[in-house]
C-alpha cells in the first residue's frame, strides 16, 4: 500500500530498528514523513543500513545501539527524540527475541532474560513515551504483540506470556492516556518472514503455514509496517486500546476439511 505523507514533520521512536519489522516500520514511517529515533541491539551494520534507508526519504535519523531491557534506554530515546525534533509524536515498541523452549525446560535465567526485552522493555518505552506525550496533549503509542497471544503455540511459553502482558499493559494504558489525547494500540503479526523466525522455521513449519493461511502466503515485514503507519496517522484518531491482528486470516481458520453435503 502506498501512503501519501500523513506524518510530515512528526517525530517517531522505533525500537529494534535495524532489521525485520522494526526496519520496515522505520522506513515506512520515514516514507510518510516522520523523523526517526531508533535503537538496535548488537547489529551495527543493520543500524547503518536502516539510517541510509530512512534518510533516502528526505527525513532525518538518529539511531544508536542499546538494550531496551534497560530502563535508561527508553529515557534516552525520549530525550533524543525531543532534543532532535522538538517533540515526540509516535512511539513504536517492537524490539523482541524468540525463545522456543518447553516451559518445564525453561530456566529462571532464560525466563527473566526473555521478559526483560520482550515485556519490561515495552513497559519502559510506554512509560517514557507518555511522560513526554501527556504534557503535549497528543501522541500515538503502538506496541507490536503477536498472533501467538491468540492462537497459542507449544514451546513458546515465555514469548506468549510476554505478548499477552503487552496487550494487557496497552489496554490499561489506553484508558489512562485517553484524557491526555494519547492513543495506545497494538499490532499482532501472524506468520511473517523476518530474521526472528529464521532459525525456528523448518521447511515443515513453512509448509504448514502456507496450508493454514487463507490468503495463501506468509506475511512480509511491510504488511505489518503499513498497519503501523495507519495507527500512527490521524486516520486512527478514534481508535485506542485495540489489537489489530495482521495474519492473512490464520487465527480465524478453523477449517479441517469437512465433507460437503451431496
Amino acid at each position: 500500500m502506498t501512503f501519501s505523507s500523513p506524518l510530515v514533520g512528526t517525530s517517531a521512536v522505533v525500537t529494534g530498528v535495524s532489521r525485520g519489522i522494526g526496519r520496515a516500520t522505520a522506513v515506512a514511517l520515514a516514507r510518510a514523513g516522520a523523523n526517526i529515533t531508533g535503537v538496535f541491539f548488537n547489529d551495527p551494520p543493520g543500524g547503518d543500513t536502516v539510517v541510509a534507508e530512512i534518510e533516502s526519504h528526505g527525513v532525518s535519523a538518529n539511531v544508536f545501539e542499546a538494550d531496551t531491557g534497560d530502563p535508561a534506554t527508553a529515557e534516552r530515546l525520549a530525550d533524543e527524540a525531543v532534543r532532535s525534533w522538538g517533540s515526540l509524536d509516535i512511539w513504536v515498541n517492537n524490539a523482541a527475541r524468540l525463545l522456543v523452549r518447553p516451559v518445564v525446560e525453561t530456566t529462571d535465567e532464560e525466563w527473566h532474560g526473555l521478559l526483560a526485552g520482550n515485556l519490561h522493555g515495552f513497559f519502559y518505552g510506554s512509560r517514557a513515551a507518555v511522560r513526554v506525550m501527556f504534557p503535549q496533549r497528543r501522541g500515538r503509542i503502538i506496541n507490536v504483540t503477536s498472533a501467538a497471544d491468540i492462537l497459542f503455540v507449544s514451546n513458546l511459553g515465555a514469548y506468549a506470556t510476554a505478548k499477552g502482558g503487552i496487550l494487557a499493559l496497552s489496554k490499561t494504558l489506553a484508558l489512562e492516556a485517553a484524557e491526555h489525547g494519547v492513543t495506545v494500540n497494538c499490532v499482532a503479526p501472524g506468520a511473517i518472514d523476518t530474521p526472528l523466525n529464521l532459525d525456528a522455521w523448518t521447511p515443515e513449519v513453512r509448509r504448514t503455514y502456507l496450508e493454514r493461511i487463507p490468503l495463501g502466503r506468509v506475511g512480509a515485514e511491510e504488511d505489518i509496517a503499513d498497519v503501523i503507519v495507519f495507527l500512527a496517522s490521524d486516520a486512527s484518531r478514534y481508535m485506542t486500546g485495540q489489537e489489530l491482528v495482521v495474519d492473512g486470516g490464520l487465527v480465524i481458520n478453523g477449517t479441517v476439511g469437512h465433507a460437503l453435503e451431496k
